[in-house]
Order: structure tokens, then C-alpha cells, then sequence
């Protein structure tokens, strides 16, 4: 074997990723060109939007709830060593709205809402059915992908927000029941405490979100290979780099709210 090989392999592999972060940037720019010119299929936007917002209010709740409660223990019995267990309420608030929330709903969202988009268009795409749409005059991209990459762009911020309060909550009533904190002196130290910007800001992650976890499930599906092993492996892929990417979209995102 050559000794360049190894050095072969690794060009190999790094062209192919340079070539697939191209393809879903292009991918991306033409859904959101496919988002802001008609027609709009308002009937996809509306059903997309009952399935990836309301029905995953109870996922992103429940995991927001014991987020909350679990955050209040983990801040009091570590603010315990430097006697400081008051601050409990303000650190919940911060890190539930400013990350928790954004970061654990979109990760909810992406496990439910991307494997569930890239499974129905990898399955339309095997069995021609996407085929059949252009063969109908029907842009495959404004028909399938604009819609769902609006509504979770829309959603997602929603489901953000009813997060963050589910959390606040949580701890709220772990601070009450197991803590032995006052109830209205911790609300009125979480009001207080939080600015603006903070809610804001987790809001913003919530869209940017949303619109990488339809897009990754848009695009898997889309490209999906044929047969129910392609599918299933375009479900995965979707899972994968939708969780991937809202990590690092989470750092950006913060570098730029946040750094001094």
C-alpha cells in the first residue's frame, strides 16, 4: 500500500463533507426563497404546524418540569459549599431560559419532530411519490419542504417559551416542597433577576432551531436512498445532525448574545 493512502483516504472524506455541507446550504437557501414566494399551501403549513407544535407541547413539558426541579437541587446543594443557596431561584431562571429551554426543547423536537418528516418524505420519496407530484405540476420543495420549515420556525419559539415556564416552575416547586424556600420572595427574585434580552435571546435560538431541525429532516428525507433501509437511514441521519447542529448553533448563538 502506497504511504500516501491514509492522506488519500482523509482528502476523500473531507471533500465529501465540504461537498454535503454545499448541498444543505443550497438546500437551505432554496427553502427559504421556496418560504417567502407563492403559492403557499396554507393546508401543509397548518397541518405541520399542529404536529410539530401542539403535539409536542407534552414531550417538551414534562422534560422541562424535570429539568426545573432537577437544576434547583443540582444549584442549592452546590451553592450550599459557599453558603450561598439563595441564588437558587435567579441561576434556575438564567439557565432555563437562556439555554435549558432552547437548547432541551429543540433537542426534543428534533428526536420527535425530524425522524417523523424525514421518515414520511423518505417514504414518499421510495414509493414515487414525490415522482408523482412533479409529474403533477408541484414543486416537491414548496409543497413539502417550505411548509414544515415555517411552521417549525414558528412553533418551536412557542414551545420555548411554555418550556421555559414549565421549568421556572419546576423549580419553583422543588424550591417550595424540598428547599424550604418562601414562595412569593422566589418569584419575586426570578422576576426580578431576569432582563428582557434573556427571554429574548432563548426565543431566538428556539426559531433558529426549529428551522435546522425541519431543514435536516427535509433534506435526509428528500435524499434519501431507496428501500426501507435508506429510509431508515435517512431517519437517523436526520436525528443526528439536527441534534449536532443545534449544538453548535447554541454556541454561535450565545458568542454572539452574550460575549463580553
Amino acid at each position: 500500500m502506497s504511504p500516501l493512502a491514509p492522506l488519500g483516504a482523509l482528502g476523500r472524506a473531507v471533500l465529501r463533507l465540504l461537498g454535503e455541507v454545499g448541498a444543505v446550504a443550497l438546500y437551505a437557501l432554496s427553502a427559504v426563497s421556496h418560504v417567502v414566494r407563492p403559492p403557499f399551501y396554507a393546508r401543509e403549513f397548518g397541518v405541520a404546524l399542529i404536529q410539530i407544535g401542539w403535539l409536542s407541547l407534552p414531550v417538551v413539558g414534562l422534560t422541562a418540569l424535570f429539568t426545573g426541579g432537577a437544576l434547583a437541587l443540582q444549584i442549592y446543594a452546590g451553592g450550599a459549599r459557599f453558603n450561598a443557596e439563595a441564588v437558587v431561584p435567579q441561576i434556575v431562571a438564567i439557565g432555563i431560559v437562556r439555554e435549558l429551554g432552547p437548547v432541551l426543547g429543540g433537542l426534543m423536537v428534533a428526536a420527535r419532530v425530524a425522524s417523523s418528516i424525514a421518515a414520511e418524505i423518505g417514504t414518499m420519496k421510495v414509493t414515487e411519490q414525490i415522482d408523482a407530484l412533479v409529474t403533477l405540476s408541484t414543486d416537491p420543495m414548496k409543497y413539502l419542504t417550505a411548509p414544515r420549515v415555517l411552521a417549525a420556525t414558528l412553533a418551536v419559539p412557542v414551545l420555548v417559551a411554555v418550556g421555559d415556564s414549565v421549568g421556572i416552575m419546576g423549580g419553583y416547586l422543588v424550591g417550595l416542597a424540598r428547599l424550604g424556600f418562601n414562595g412569593a420572595a422566589y418569584l419575586e427574585n426570578t422576576v426580578n433577576f431576569l432582563e428582557t434580552w434573556d427571554i429574548l435571546s432563548g426565543l431566538v435560538k428556539g426559531a433558529a432551531f426549529g428551522f435546522i431541525v425541519a431543514l435536516m429532516g427535509c433534506y435526509h428525507g428528500m435524499n434519501s436512498r431507496r428501500g426501507a433501509q435508506g429510509v431508515g437511514r435517512a431517519t437517523k441521519q436526520a436525528v443526528v445532525s439536527s441534534s449536532v447542529l443545534i449544538f453548535a448553533a447554541n454556541y454561535i448563538l450565545t458568542e454572539l448574545f452574550f460575549a463580553a
